[in-house]
């Protein structure tokens, strides 16, 4: 089978709703000077499901936040890779892409740095109540009013639900503000591997139980789903802070809700829902003692163009027959309809 003339590399249809004016610059950065590929949006996806019938279209797709299911790949046979525009894949099928021959590829470098600062962010946020003085100065009250004084970052305790990319940027930005210890619970992680971290791993019950903020930062899938749950927050001190930036599933949503309004614990910042956009009776809309945002508090300037870089440098490195980082399901690679298709491209 000879050198196919275009690759042709398909942008999932949200980029063109959810993030405008912010992909093309790497999308133009990366393929501008590659003639021979062929890069434009995706057609429409009904529901945000990507469909066969679409994707046969394409060598390579860079997905935003597109859907695709087992029958999102029956008989696709043309496509190589899926390069997700951040870490998450909890939307994907990654099992039916192996079977279909694809690759998925995440973009953990762009991401590390802006979601461990989005959650210091929270962090700071929380412990001095910014919030709540922003609405006492605003309703003309002043600080003999405040009732209690501000938490200190300094002498407390930050702790992580995962040790992964993330968790781990986030200990290195936090370690100078002078938590007292830095805590994670990870089964696939080993003491040797954060040790210069100085973070102590420890058990997910020590996490809750010692932490004055308990932050999560791992990946969504069966064995997390539903990870964090009421007894998890019945651990946690009255004055600690639950912090979600990683997905909304992965903490039972009741059991948050519960903890926050009976005071269980001070309060908690959450970017993630369990279904997002959330309904607009979502019960945390109606408590004083959390912050939220709508899954964007890690989208910066760096985050767009450094993702797409990184997910715009994954699909070239296919069309030009190479085996790109950041592969999620390995075992593809040695699949022969995969090698196939490397092939073609060289």
């Amino acid at each position: 089978m000879s050198k196919p003339d275009t690759f042709r590399v398909g942008l999932s249809p949200d980029f063109y709703t959810d993030a405008k004016g912010y992909f093309e610059e790497p999308v133009q950065e990366v393929f501008g000077s590659v003639p021979w590929i062929d890069c434009g949006p995706m057609p429409p996806q009904p529901g945000n499901i990507a469909t066969p019938e679409a994707l046969n279209q394409f060598d390579a797709i860079i997905n935003l936040a597109l859907r695709m299911g087992a029958d999102s790949l029956r008989g696709v046979d043309r496509l190589a890779i899926v390069a997700r525009w951040g870490v998450g894949y909890d939307r994907i099928d990654v099992a039916a892409l192996t079977e279909a021959d694809v690759i998925l590829s995440i973009t953990p470098e762009g991401v590390r740095a802006p979601v461990a600062e989005a959650i210091l962010a929270f962090v700071f946020a929380l412990s001095k109540n910014m919030f709540r003085m922003d609405r006492m100065t605003r309703a003309g009250q002043w600080r003999d009013q405040l009732g209690e004084l501000n938490g200190d970052i300094r002498g407390s305790v930050l702790g992580s639900v995962g040790c992964g990319n993330i968790a781990r940027k986030l200990f290195r930005l936090a370690r100078p503000l002078g938590f007292r210890r830095l805590l994670a619970c990870d089964p696939l992680v080993t003491p040797r591997e954060v040790k210069h971290l100085g973070v102590e791993l420890v058990e997910m019950d020590t996490v809750f139980r010692d932490s004055d903020f308990v932050t999560v930062n791992t990946f969504l899938n069966d064995t997390t789903r539903g990870l964090v749950g009421q007894g998890h927050f019945r651990l946690m001190k009255p004055t600690a802070y639950f912090i979600n930036t990683a997905r909304g599933p992965i903490v039972q949503h009741e059991a948050l809700v519960k903890a926050l309004k009976e005071k269980w614990i001070a309060g908690a910042g959450i970017d993630v829902f369990p279904t997002e956009p959330p309904p607009r009776n979502d019960p945390l809309f109606e408590l004083d003692n959390v912050i939220l945002a709508p899954h964007a508090l890690a989208w910066t300037k760096n985050i767009m163009h450094d993702n797409g870089v990184e997910a715009c440098g994954h699909v070239l490195k296919v069309a030009l027959g190479e085996v790109p980082e950041r592969v999620v399901n390995p075992e593809v690679l040695n699949r022969p309809g995969f090698r196939r298709k490397l092939e073609r491209y060289r």
